[in-house]
């Protein structure tokens, strides 16, 4: 069981992810019960919560709810984990000059009432050049150094170029970024995050990884892919969402909904990554107390009570699960196997890359 680094947080092997309460996913982002969300997923134990100024206006509504008495008699600052994002301003605009940086960080800070975060990424590094990438995390690790964050991380899509900041830093700076997040390359869909990604991640000093959009932003779910205000901005070409409808509909037919069973997916493959010096989480999207108790539940069957507490105890947990959960687990290795059949030539499928929808 991997130990947490000192002075580093300490990551929930299920994470909250913030998007679920921006305009990219949901018209009413304000309509949602964000105080009563925190405080049944803090009462399961889900402690790390994500989210980004780009998932607006998800900063705004979390950092409300973080401060309303309902959860300040509960909870202290220090009984849970903020991670939040720098850079990406909106769907074509970035600014990660170090200016900008610290003041989105400020920004976050006021937002959620607090005098520190625990993670900072630079948001989707792939649409930046590597220098400007490294120095933007040149600049969150001088923010470490303050005290103003207490661990510097990237995120985005593509591995290649995750991999190729991450590896930089580690050169220029003497010291890994601390956190990487990687959005729907650890699913039933698409596992390169696992093949492509852990090791050398790992050998370039960071301590751990982020899997978010287990379900790949909604493609692996029974209703399609959401569309919030924005309109359908998925990047799904529609034969992949049709393969994606059609395993739904084969695992309905298994007394399974898709959605739960792409979580436990996600989920099993985090906490066995979990290993050596590398910490795997999931972070899974919240829009209502309907969808947290559906992953808290399916965290659950696969962790046991190991939801509580952090993702290198919970990793060590679910190896001691027995009994039904094993019996479980022998039956989504089936369903595991269906759905990827049935997906096809799609597994694997880089979002980033254009491809005919009749393949």
């Amino acid at each position: 069981m991997p130990p947490t680094p000192p002075g580093l947080p300490t990551l929930s092997p299920l994470i909250l992810g913030g998007a679920g309460f921006s305009s990219q996913l949901t018209s009413t982002p304000h309509s949602l019960p964000a105080v009563p969300i925190l405080l049944r997923a803090f009462s399961l134990g889900l402690l790390t919560i994500d989210t980004s100024p780009y998932y607006h206006p998800s900063e705004e509504i979390l950092g409300a709810a973080l401060q309303d008495p309902a959860i300040t008699s509960r909870y202290r600052r220090e009984d849970y984990v903020l991670m939040t994002k720098a850079g990406r301003i909106a769907a074509d605009h970035f600014d990660y000059s170090p200016a900008w940086i610290r003041t989105s960080v400020e920004r976050s800070l006021g937002r959620f009432g607090t005098g520190y975060l625990d993670v900072v990424f630079c948001h989707d590094v792939e649409y930046i050049s590597l220098e400007e990438g490294v120095g933007a995390v040149g600049t969150l690790l001088e923010l470490k150094d303050q005290g103003v964050i207490r661990a510097a991380g990237i995120s985005g899509y593509d591995l290649p170029k995750i991999k190729a900041v991450a590896k930089e830093v580690q050169r220029r700076y003497g010291r890994g970024v601390d956190v990487v997040q990687n959005w729907a390359q650890l699913t039933l869909q698409n596992t390169r995050l696992e093949t492509e990604g852990l090791r050398e991640l790992r050998e370039a000093g960071v301590w751990a990884v982020c899997a978010s959009s287990p379900l790949a932003c909604g493609l692996l779910r029974d209703g399609g892919v959401p569309v919030g205000a924005l309109g359908d901005w998925h990047p799904a070409p529609e034969g992949l969402r049709e393969r994606s409808r059609e395993a739904a509909r084969v695992v309905r037919e298994s007394g399974e909904s898709l959605p739960g069973v792409a979580l436990r997916f996600a989920i099993r493959r985090a906490v066995e990554n979990t290993k050596g010096d590398l910490v795997v989480s999931t972070i899974t999207g919240i829009g209502s107390l309907e969808d947290l108790e559906e992953n808290a539940a399916a965290a659950r069957q696969v962790l046991g009570d190991g939801i509580l507490g952090d993702a290198g105890a919970a990793a060590k947990k679910a190896g001691e699960v027995e009994g039904g959960d094993k019996r479980l687990q022998e039956k989504d290795e089936v369903l595991f196997k269906k759905v990827r059949e049935v997906l096809g030539d799609w597994i694997d499928y880089d979002f980033s890359t254009p491809k005919d929808a009749e393949t």
